[in-house]
């Protein structure tokens, strides 16, 4: 049986990030290794409360030695996310006339809310088992553990969705795929070689000051930071930390650069700070990489700040940035598609990660299968 002869399954895949600000939902088809066809996408918003109660589970988990562990509000955090979850899929069911015999795999990711993978550590909460009663179907989830106990960093985990994304292109040569969540992460793309690791904040230090600040996590369209003047000492200092000279695979968790604050600038030139952070900790991977990538394509929450994405370029050039949105892919969709996809190469056995993205010994699957 040739690659395209292989059946496609119907995925849905689900992603609540380290952004904290809701459930995403996508519809694939793929056989685990190419994408046949793009579905519909979906999103279920984190009310208020629910956020804090999220937010609040991140500050528990901190003490966490043990995977099972749930000690504070992470029970309650945990159900929330396994019912936000299954609300999300219902509805996405609903809007789109789907039935749920349709759908193969449901590939759900968790909520990250501990990630030590130098202890062998890294704590997702949902409850994969509850949300495939509740659906009715299959759900493929804890995709990350096997990699860290396999000596892994665990994260980051789309590359080899990237990968794919990359091969519908037809490119050639060194390309590289951005990912800027709560965490940013980088894919490079060259033939067979893959390479990946987090590069640092993304999204998370300057949502939680604009939340600080003004009430609201986002920097609405850059707006804030693009009238704010960077502190090139602050972001110089920053950048000094050892994980910012230290080679990929590596990775981090939302709150490792927690203690870098501006809170001694104004709103827009904290914005503006933080904001040039998060560009010039991206583009300080260019150097460790084998060649130097003539393309960056954007993806994920950060790609729709116009700040962000002037400050990328402005770093990165002669080399051309561009939004994944642009070349056809998801927006804010994409993780979601990923996990769609990956659950269907752990059903397949096909392996998630790889030395060159997460630091483990050998290719490896992972995921735990749930049936209704």
């Amino acid at each position: 049986m040739t690659l395209k002869e292989r059946p496609l399954l119907k995925a849905i895949g689900l992603m609540s990030g380290t952004s904290l600000d809701g459930v995403d939902v996508a519809l694939i088809e793929t056989d685990g290794e190419r994408v046949g066809t793009f579905g519909p996408t979906g999103y279920r918003a984190y009310t208020d409360s629910e956020r804090t109660l999220l937010r609040q589970a991140l500050a528990d988990a901190v003490p966490v030695t043990e995977r099972s562990a749930r000690p504070g509000v992470l029970t309650d955090a945990e159900q929330l996310v396994t019912r936000a979850h299954a609300e999300a899929v219902e509805n996405f069911l609903t809007a789109h006339c789907l039935s749920r015999d349709s759908i193969d795999v449901v590939g759900f990711h968790g909520q990250t809310v501990l990630h030590r993978p130098d202890r062998k550590l890294t704590v997702q909460i949902g409850d994969g088992h509850a949300l495939a009663r509740s659906l009715g179907m299959p759900v493929v989830f804890d995709l990350r553990a096997a990699d860290v106990a396999g000596g892994g960093q665990g994260a980051p985990l789309v590359p080899v969705y990237h990968s794919a994304l990359v091969r519908m292109l037809g490119r050639s040569g060194p390309t590289v795929v951005v990912n800027i969540g709560g965490v940013a992460n980088i894919t490079y793309i060259d033939g067979e070689t893959l390479i990946a690791c987090d590069t640092g904040p993304g999204n998370a230090l300057l949502d939680d000051f604009m939340l600080r600040r003004t009430g609201e996590a986002v920097d609405r369209d850059g707006r804030t930071g693009s009238r704010g003047r960077a502190d090139q000492d602050w972001i110089a200092h920053a950048l000094s930390r050892p994980f910012f000279t230290s080679p990929p695979p590596k990775s981090l968790d939302r709150n490792d650069f927690a203690a870098l604050t501006v809170d001694g600038m104004s709103t827009e030139d904290g914005a503006a700070t933080l904001t040039a952070f998060t560009a010039a900790s991206i583009a300080l991977i260019a150097p460790t990489l084998p060649k130097l990538p003539a393309t960056w394509m954007v993806v994920g929450g950060g790609a729709s700040n116009p700040t962000l994405m002037r400050m990328l370029g402005e770093r990165l050039a002669p080399a051309t940035v561009t939004r994944g949105t642009d070349l056809g892919w998801s927006g804010d969709a994409i993780e979601a598609q990923a996990f769609a996809y990956m659950a269907v190469r752990s059903l397949k056995g096909l392996p998630l990660t790889f030395p060159g993205t997460t630091g483990v010994a050998a290719p490896l699957t992972g995921g735990v299968l749930a049936k209704p």
